[in-house]
């Protein structure tokens, strides 16, 4: 099978952020993936939604090694997800207390980001960071104290190679074997996510200093160039086919995804998952599918869907 057929059997996940900005929002739109609030909308939702004004967006990238993404324009508000380095990102509002107010281009989440994040948009990156994390280094040595620190992910503008560092457009020394062209893609996001094993458990998290079960999966999918919705409720729409019987119909195989409300795991092996969690580990960690099922009902939560991705050729 070519990735592209791979990519359109996944339930429509290569579509989805372009969609979400399209979606004609009614009384029920989800405001995670529609740029409107009471005061402000997206032009292109004049008519569809209320609000006192509609304003074009403007492009920007983001400029610091993470951003967050919170619900409101405060460093003590909830951390909905996080921007790495090089995405772009289209912002309708930037406040005069530093907080910018708009619309991921990767994944169309909405939320605030800070205003000193940002930068204005350059040229499309051409190298991604590969490795879990790596460090910036301001000229050629690995003796100098590094600048900025990036996490898998996170995309640059390479302008040239320097022996055993890609020099970037604005000046960074990073080390070649921790980054690779835009369009290499991994083989296996099972062993994407078992990277990050140890790696603690953040809400909202998406790099390597902390993480959510979703997350995990966005960005190990991701790498392999399989576009992935944010948020566990969206994935379990949107990625691959539901077994008829799961759990109950045979062995569950490597990549297989399992879904709970509110909580998502990777199964490594026949008997083994690998998650993102609070409830036990408060990191990524592997843990026995049996025990895991179990420990979940146990709260009174049982097993929503197991969905599985076609195999790639």
């Amino acid at each position: 099978m070519k990735r592209r057929e791979f990519v359109a059997l996944l339930g429509g996940a290569v579509a989805w952020p372009l969609a979400a900005r399209a979606q004609q929002p009614t009384d029920g739109f989800d405001p995670r993936i529609t740029p409107a609030r009471g005061d402000l909308a997206a032009k292109h939702l004049a008519g569809v939604v209320d609000a006192h004004r509609f304003v074009e967006g403007k492009t920007y990238e983001i400029a610091a090694s993470q951003a967050p993404v919170r619900d409101a324009p405060s460093h003590d508000a909830v951390l909905l997800t996080e921007a790495l380095k090089g995405e772009w990102v289209t912002i309708y509002d930037i406040s005069k207390e530093g907080w910018a107010w708009g619309q991921l281009a990767g994944d169309g989440y909405v939320g605030f980001v800070p205003a000193s994040a940002l930068c204005a948009s350059g040229p499309p990156p051409t190298h991604k960071v590969t490795a879990l994390r790596t460090f910036v280094f301001p000229g050629p040595s690995i003796k100098l104290p590094p600048v900025e620190t990036l996490s898998l992910g996170c995309q640059l503008v390479v302008a040239r190679i320097d022996g055993p560092f890609a020099v970037t457009a604005s000046g960074g020394h990073v080390p070649v074997l921790h980054l690779a062209p835009m369009e290499t893609v991994e083989t296996d996001f099972v062993a994407v996510a078992e990277r990050f094993l140890g790696i603690p458990y953040l809400w909202g998290g998406k790099t390597s200093i902390g993480i959510d079960c979703s997350g995990l999966l966005q960005l190990a999918l991701l790498a392999c160039g399989i576009p992935c919705p944010r948020d566990t409720d969206m994935q379990e729409r949107a990625l691959g086919s539901a077994l008829a019987r799961p759990l109950e119909g045979g062995p569950l195989r490597r990549g297989d995804l399992v879904f709970w409300k509110g909580h998502m795991a990777i199964v490594r092996d026949e008997t083994t998952f690998v998650h993102a969690n609070a409830s036990r580990h408060m990191a990524v960690a592997y843990e026995p599918i049996a025990e895991t099922v179990a420990r979940i009902r146990a709260t009174g939560a049982e097993v929503s869907s197991v969905r599985r991705l076609p195999s790639p050729a």
